[in-house]
């Protein structure tokens, strides 16, 4: 499990978020630039995919975006993929700012994905660690990945890699012929636990 970014980094990372969501709706508590210049760690200035989840309170998604290959550095990852993950998800209707109070957000960043080798469906279900690995599948122009935490809530790999094969537009069972391209990487995350009123 990568561990380069303090937990303190980590906080300010989630407030470069929220603040980069603010900023859509012409406010801000705090200048970006002044978050970006308290995270120390040079981490940030190199290039990592990254992910930002929003969940209500609840625990229900409401928008997930983010980049796998690390084609963006970190901070500007984290501050284009909050936007995205508010507003550009498909999925959902564009986040409302009533909302915002009420939206937990999450960053994870990812490992370089590392192809796997594995010989059958037994093999790869021997291969993949839960809770830890994040997956890629890629056949012709089909692709989807799930973050490590998805296996909270798919637990059993078989039901994981179905559900990731449908993702992909596959049928569910396609991962146990062998002929999926499988990449996998690790994340380190962090979330924002509860908001009150006066942190938004």
């Amino acid at each position: 499990m990568p561990e380069e970014m303090s937990i303190e980094d980590g906080h300010l990372l989630l407030k470069l978020a929220r603040e980069n969501i603010l900023r859509q709706f012409g406010e801000q508590k705090e200048s970006l630039s002044e978050l970006e210049k308290k995270i120390k760690n040079p981490v940030i200035k190199r290039n990592r995919g990254t992910f930002v989840s929003l969940h209500k309170q609840k625990g229900e998604l409401r928008g997930c975006i983010g980049n796998i290959e690390p084609v963006k550095s970190l901070l500007e990852g984290v501050k284009d993929n909050a936007r995205h993950a508010a507003f550009r998800d498909t999925r959902f209707r564009p986040l409302a700012y009533e909302e915002l109070e009420e939206t937990l957000i999450e960053i994870s960043i990812l490992t370089r994905p590392a192809e796997l080798e594995y010989s059958d469906s037994d093999d790869l279900i021997r291969k993949l660690k839960p809770g830890v690995d994040g997956v890629i599948i890629e056949k012709h122009n089909n692709r989807a990945t799930f973050l490590p935490q998805v296996w909270d809530q798919l637990k059993d790999p078989h039901a994981f890699l179905g559900h990731l094969c449908t993702k992909a537009g596959l049928p569910s069972d396609e991962w146990k012929k062998g002929s999926l391209k499988v990449s996998l990487y690790q994340v380190q995350s962090f979330e924002e636990k509860m908001i009150s009123s006066e942190d938004v």
